[in-house]
């Protein structure tokens, strides 16, 4: 028994749709590796940001799984359709993201505010998410989240701030080993958690790891 959650079932690869088709028609399933039927009775919940009916179209989902789970479908509205929500998130948020890395409470300005609340937000929640989550990060040192600390880019410009508290008393250095020493402070930022590093860099977290890879092959 018990509840699994898909997040994002449109992502998962075809193959492994077929897969999880099976799992839900007959209720059973085998480890890798062994030839050995397994009985489970769970309920699934799935979501996706994706148009499904789009998704099937391209090839991209199987219908025959969509059927099998569209037995009870929820629509969320996006969050640009349901803008009165967005100032309980970011305070939502902030306060989730200050008591994980031990910090004083902090305020938002109503610049940034009123920008939270009139951005498009094509990435809905998680966007918005990702995007508190790094302004608390770069304003560990401040008692208010501001709009530069949200829209930062670290990898277009390092602004004074970053420069000086990452590449204070070292020498010059060449793009590629600035963006390694943004990296890994945005990993002590995160306790080595590449997934939350690369959702603060604004890149994915493949991009981290080819990036480490490389410095260390140039080592």
């Amino acid at each position: 028994g018990g509840t699994i959650l898909l997040d994002e079932i449109t992502e998962i690869d075809i193959n492994i749709q077929a897969k999880l088709l099976r799992v839900l028609q007959e209720n059973e399933f085998n480890r890798v590796g062994s030839q050995k039927s397994i009985q489970c009775d769970v309920r699934v919940l799935a979501t996706s940001n994706r148009n499904i009916a789009e998704a099937i179209a391209d090839g991209q989902f199987r219908e025959d799984l969509y059927y099998r789970l569209n037995v009870f479908p929820i629509s969320i509205p996006p969050l640009r359709e349901r803008r009165d929500d967005i100032p309980l998130l970011v305070n939502f948020f902030v306060d989730r993201y200050t008591k994980q890395y031990g910090l004083e409470p902090k305020e938002v300005s109503d610049e940034l505010m009123q920008h939270l609340v009139n951005k498009k937000w094509k990435g809905n929640v998680r966007e918005l998410e990702n995007k508190i989550h790094r302004g608390v990060i770069l304003s560990s040192k401040n008692d208010t989240i501001t709009l530069d600390h949200i829209e930062r880019n670290l990898f277009s410009k390092v602004d004074l701030e970053v420069s000086k508290e990452v590449l204070s008393d070292m020498p010059l250095m060449s793009i590629e080993d600035m963006e390694l020493q943004l990296i890994k402070k945005a990993l002590e930022h995160t306790q080595g958690n590449q997934k939350e590093a690369a959702k603060i860099l604004g890149i994915t977290d493949r991009t981290i790891r080819n990036k480490i890879r490389k410095a260390s092959e140039n080592e």
